[in-house]
C-alpha cells in the first residue's frame, strides 16, 4: 500500500507584470519538484502576473495575459503528471477574485477563490478584489474560450472546494487566511484534509519571520497534517521585499526551511511525509476527533491520481529540523541588499551613488550596497548563472567575473563627499576610510562656491543677506542657510549620477541612494527635497538604534573597522558653522528628542493607535522611573507638534525598504493629513488637565468636563 508523498513548495522572484520572465520561472520551479519526485506543486500568490501589480489589477489586460500564461503551463510537458497550483486573477460573474487554479494533465481540477483578503498596512486587496463569501460552497465557471480549446472543458467548480486524491486529500489557504482568527485549516482538517497549502505574499518586516513560522507550525500542531506555504520572494516593483522562507510543516514540526534572502531566482523545496504519520498523530487527539465527528463537510473534487506510489518502502522521510532565525543585524544586512540588487538589475542603470557624509546614516546605506556586493559574489561562486549575466550586463564586460566584494562595489557603488565650510575634517576622514574599506569610487568636492553664489543672488534681489544664527541671523535665517546647502548636495547628486560614469569612458547612469531613517522621517528632521530626496532609500524604514546594531554587525562581520569611530560620533548634519573647527550641531539637540524616544513615539502614534492625548497616558506610566508627568507632557506635545508641522515631507518622501511597522511612510502605507492644526488645542488642553489632577493642582476646569 503506497502511503508516502513528495510535495513541493516554492520561492520565486515574480515581478509585476513580467509574464515572460513570471512564465519562465514557474516552468523551472514545476521542472525542478518534478525532478525530485514531486506530485504535487504549489507557488506563491498570484505568481502568474506578480503580486504588485497594484492597480493593473483594474486592467482586462493583466487577466488576459495571465490566462495566456495559463495556457502555456496547461500544455507544458513538464506540467504533465504533477499537480499544479498557480496564482493569478479570474473574473468570475463580473467580480474580480484573487485565485489559486489548480491542473493536472492539462485539465483545471478546481479555481479556488481567495476567501480573507488582506487589507491593511502595505495591502490594499478590498480595492482591487472581491472575497469569495460562501465557505464550502462552489459555482460552475465558465472558462475562457482560448482555454477551453486547450482543457475541452466549458465549465469547471469555481469555489471553496477541497481535492480527493486516490491516497489523500488536499485543501487550499491563501496568505491572509492564514492570519484569521478562523483559518479554513481548521474545519478542512476536521473533515478529514491531511495536506493544506497556502500561497503567499508576504513582506519583510524586522523581526517578522518567527511569527509566520509559528503559525504555519501551529496549523498542523492541534490538529495534525502537513502543511506547505510558498512565498513570494525579492522586489516585485515597489517597497516591499518578500522574504520567501517557504515552508513545510508536518504535526507542528518544520521539516523543509527555505532561504528568507536569496539572490536565486527560483528555489524548491520538497519533503517525503508518511500519510499514516499524520492519520496515527490524529487518532490520539480526541478531542479533535469529537469536534470532527460534528464538523461541516466539504464537498471534495475527485481526482483519479495518486500522490503516493505503491514501491514506496524504501523511501526515506523529512525529518523535523530546527528553524534556523537570522539575527536583527543579518536581517538588515540581507534583506535591504536583496531589494537594491533586484532594483538595480531590473532599472537598467549602471549602479549607484551615494552622497557620503562619515555620519552613521550614510555610512550604513554604504555597507548595504557592500553587503549586496557580497551576496553577489557569494551567489556567482555558488554558480548562480542569472546573477553572473545580470552582473555582466549591468557593467558591460561580457569578461568580468565577481569574485572580489571590494572590487565589485568600485564598480557598482560611487560616493561622493560634498563639503562645505561647515563640514569637520573628521567626516571627511571617515568617509574616505569606510570608502577605501568597502571598495567604492570615491570623489570629494567642495559646494561652498555654488552655495555663496545662490545667497549673493538673493542678496542683490533683496538687499538683504541672511546670517546664522551665532552671526546674529534669526531663527528663519539659519534654517534658511542650513537648507540651500542640503538641497544644493541633492543638485550635484543628480549631476554626478548622471554624468559620472560618463566622465570615466563608462556606459550608463547611477541610481541615487538615499539616506534618512525612519525616525527622522518620522519627526519631519530633513530637509525637503536635500539629500534625502533620492531614487530609493535602502535605510528609509528603519530606526536608528536597528542601524546601530547593523553597524556594530558590520564591524564584527565584515571587519569594517572605521565604523567604530563613525559609531562613537554623535549624530550631526553639520549644517551650522563650526566652534573652533569642531561640530557645533548635533541631531538630537535639534530634534529636541533622543532617537531612542522617537522609536517609542513612532510604535505608539502607528502599532499602538494613540493620539496626544493616548499616548501621553501610556508614557505616564511606562517613564514614570524616569519623567514626571509635566515632562512626559512635554515632550508629547513636542513630538505631535514637530510631527504635525512636517507631516507634508512625508508626501514627497524618496521610496524606501519597508522594514518597520511605524513607518510614517504616506504612500500607502500610513496614508494621513499632512495639514494639521499643529497646536492640537483640545488634545493638548486634555493632557494639561489630567497632568494638574496627577500634580494635584487642578485647574477651574475639571477634566472630566473635556471628555
Amino acid at each position: 500500500m503506497g502511503r508516502k508523498v513528495t510535495v513541493a513548495t516554492c520561492s520565486l522572484n515574480q515581478w509585476a507584470l513580467d509574464f515572460e520572465g513570471n512564465l519562465r520561472r514557474i516552468l523551472r520551479s514545476i521542472e525542478i519538484a518534478r525532478n525530485k519526485g514531486a506530485r504535487y506543486r504549489l507557488g506563491p500568490e498570484l505568481e502568474i502576473c506578480g503580486y504588485g501589480c497594484w492597480d493593473h489589477y483594474f486592467e482586462s489586460d493583466t487577466i488576459l495575459h495571465s490566462y495566456q500564461v495559463l495556457a502555456q503551463l496547461l500544455v507544458a510537458p513538464v506540467t504533465q503528471n504533477i499537480i499544479c497550483d498557480v496564482g493569478m486573477p479570474v473574473m468570475h460573474r463580473n467580480v474580480r477574485y484573487n485565485c489559486r487554479v489548480i491542473f493536472l494533465n492539462g485539465k483545471i481540477l478546481l479555481i479556488r477563490p481567495k476567501m480573507v483578503l488582506a487589507n491593511e498596512g502595505n495591502y490594499q486587496e478590498m480595492r482591487w478584489f472581491a472575497p469569495w463569501p460562501r465557505s464550502r460552497q462552489a459555482e460552475d465557471h465558465f472558462l475562457p474560450r482560448m482555454i477551453q480549446k486547450l482543457t475541452k472543458q466549458d465549465l469547471v467548480p469555481f469555489g471553496d472546494l477541497v481535492l480527493a486524491t486516490k491516497d489523500t486529500c488536499i485543501g487550499t489557504e491563501i496568505c491572509e487566511e492564514l492570519w484569521t482568527p478562523h483559518s479554513p485549516h481548521i474545519d478542512m482538517g476536521l473533515d478529514g484534509v491531511e495536506i493544506f497549502t497556502n500561497s503567499s505574499g508576504s513582506h519583510h518586516v524586522l523581526r517578522k519571520a518567527h511569527t509566520r513560522v509559528d503559525l504555519v507550525n501551529l496549523a498542523t500542531l492541534k490538529n495534525g497534517g502537513i502543511y506547505l506555504m510558498a512565498n513570494q520572494k525579492g522586489c516585485d516593483g515597489g517597497r516591499l521585499y518578500y522574504d520567501g522562507c517557504s515552508m513545510i510543516s508536518v504535526n507542528g514540526s518544520t521539516v523543509a526551511q527555505g532561504a528568507q534572502f536569496s539572490l536565486d531566482d527560483v528555489e524548491v523545496l520538497t519533503a517525503t511525509v508518511d500519510l499514516e504519520d499524520i492519520r496515527s498523530y490524529r487518532a490520539e487527539i480526541s478531542s479533535r476527533n469529537l469536534m470532527a465527528s460534528t464538523v461541516v463537510p466539504y464537498t471534495r473534487v475527485l481526482v483519479d491520481f495518486a500522490l503516493s506510489c505503491r514501491n514506496d518502502v524504501l523511501l526515506s522521510t523529512s525529518e523535523p529540523i530546527t528553524w534556523q532565525f537570522h539575527s536583527l543585524g543579518e536581517e538588515i544586512s540581507l534583506g535591504p541588499a536583496c531589494w537594491l540588487w533586484d532594483y538595480l538589475r531590473r532599472s537598467e542603470q549602471a549602479g549607484f551613488f551615494l552622497p557620503l557624509s562619515g555620519g552613521l546614516d550614510s555610512s550604513a546605506t554604504a555597507c548595504l550596497v557592500y553587503s549586496m556586493c557580497r551576496q553577489v559574489c557569494q551567489a556567482v561562486s555558488n554558480g548562480n548563472k542569472e546573477v553572473l549575466a545580470d552582473v555582466q550586463r549591468i557593467l558591460n564586460r561580457d569578461d568580468f567575473l565577481p569574485q572580489d566584494p571590494q572590487k565589485l562595489c568600485g564598480q557598482l557603488l560611487t560616493t561622493c563627499y560634498m563639503a562645505t565650510q561647515n563640514s569637520s575634517r573628521d567626516t571627511y576622514n571617515k568617509a574616505q576610510e569606510l570608502a577605501e574599506q568597502i571598495g567604492s569610487y570615491h570623489i570629494s568636492l567642495n559646494i561652498d562656491t555654488v552655495v555663496n553664489i545662490i545667497m549673493e543672488i538673493f542678496r542683490v534681489t533683496t538687499g538683504k543677506m541672511p546670517q546664522f544664527l551665532v552671526h546674529g541671523g534669526s531663527s528663519r535665517e539659519d534654517v534658511a542657510m542650513q537648507n540651500v546647502q542640503a538641497r544644493v548636495r541633492m543638485v550635484f547628486s543628480y549631476l554626478f549620477a548622471q554624468l559620472s560614469l560618463w566622465s570615466r569612458g563608462m556606459r550608463g547612469g547611477l541610481l541615487v541612494l538615499g539616506t534618512t531613517n525612519v525616525d527622522e522621517c518620522l519627526r519631519g528632521y530633513v530637509t525637503k527635497y536635500d539629500c534625502s530626496s533620492a531614487d530609493i532609500n535602502p535605510i528609509g524604514g528603519m530606526s536608528k538604534t536597528d542601524i546601530r546594531t547593523f553597524i556594530q554587525y558590520c564591524i564584527e562581520r565584515f571587519h569594517l573597522v572605521c565604523l567604530q569611530s563613525i559609531m562613537a560620533a554623535p549624530a550631526t548634519a553639520e549644517l551650522k558653522p563650526l566652534a573652533e573647527g569642531q561640530v557645533s550641531q548635533t541631531d538630537e539637540e535639534d530634534m529636541g528628542v533622543t532617537y531612542k524616544e522617537l522609536a517609542v513615539f513612532g510604535r505608539l502614534r502607528k502599532m499602538g493607535k494613540a493620539g496626544p492625548y493616548s499616548m501621553f497616558c501610556k508614557l505616564v506610566n511606562m517613564w514614570k522611573e524616569i519623567c514626571t508627568p509635566r515632562e512626559v507632557a512635554d515632550k508629547v506635545k513636542h513630538f505631535f507638534r514637530k510631527y504635525s508641522l512636517n507631516r507634508h515631507k512625508m508626501t514627497t518622501l524618496t521610496p524606501s525598504y519597508h522594514a518597520e511597522n511605524y513607518s510614517p511612510d504616506d504612500n500607502r502605507f500610513d496614508p494621513r493629513p499632512f495639514l494639521y492644526q499643529s497646536s492640537w488645542p483640545w488634545q493638548f488642553r486634555c493632557i494639561d488637565q489630567q497632568v494638574m489632577k496627577l500634580e494635584g493642582t487642578e485647574g477651574e476646569q475639571d477634566f472630566d468636563d473635556l471628555v
